[in-house]
């Protein structure tokens, strides 16, 4: 998926809020495991890889990514290229001492405990001067939508989701009991003799007044949709031309 993925989110791996912006614009930070989660958010969520210890040792560079023989199916400066950009996200995750004190928090812990501040930024000072080339195609991209993930899932993945985020059929359909117990009680108060008068001539207008709002909600769709092919397509023009 990673190569189709500006048809998702902007062509730029600067696209990544830091820590305490995170936090203003009302985000839950989730820790995740799973790399392919990193810097996904849905909503009011998102997903972030801790920073493991083993990738701030040089011996561990060294040895395991290094390029040379593949290992699990994947060449070395595959998984050198993966590493290297999961690492520069942090660089724009922890910008600020105050993004830092968040990342250590006991809830998280996003960078190891025994790191001070002064040393983390000598260390994304290195990571200052890692370009594209240098990472996967994935880390070409910043932030990821996971309901533009799931959308897409079906024609790029051949799967229904990318990550299903509602484990129960409850959670789903949670959602839908608000309205439904609105229009019981609005018909509950209503005069069931008003109501058959009118009944002729309900079914007709309810009819209409869904096309129309469907008509619309699938105008407004398509609408942002196009927006945003367009907003893409213009961005990777001006990256080509800067080529």
């Amino acid at each position: 998926m990673a190569p189709r993925l500006w048809i998702m989110t902007t062509f730029s791996s600067a696209n990544i809020h830091p820590l305490h912006r995170q936090r203003v614009k009302g985000r839950e930070i989730v820790v995740t495991e799973e790399p392919r989660l990193h810097l996904v958010w849905i909503h009011v969520r998102i997903f972030v890889k801790p920073l493991p210890r083993y990738l701030l040792s040089q011996t561990f560079w060294k040895t395991h990514l290094d390029a040379g023989s593949t290992q699990a199916g994947y060449s070395r400066s595959d998984l050198f290229k993966v590493a290297t950009g999961f690492l520069r996200t942090y660089r724009y995750l922890i910008q600020h001492e105050s993004d830092f004190h968040i990342a250590q928090q006991d809830d998280f812990r996003l960078v190891p405990k025994d790191i001070d501040w002064p040393s983390f930024c000598r260390f994304v000072l290195e990571l200052s001067h890692i370009d594209n080339a240098a990472v996967s195609k994935r880390y070409y991209y910043g932030e990821l939508r996971l309901t533009r993930l799931n959308l897409y899932a079906l024609l790029l993945l051949r799967k229904f989701h990318f990550e299903q985020v509602h484990g129960q059929y409850g959670d789903f359909f949670r959602r839908l009991y608000g309205p439904v117990l609105f229009v019981f009680t609005v018909l509950e108060a209503s005069h069931w003799e008003a109501m058959w008068h009118v009944s002729r001539y309900f079914s007709i207008i309810s009819l209409m007044a869904a096309a129309i709002v469907s008509l619309w909600f699938v105008v407004l769709w398509l609408w942002i949709f196009l927006d945003e092919w367009i907003y893409t397509a213009r961005q990777k023009l001006r990256k080509k031309q800067k080529a």
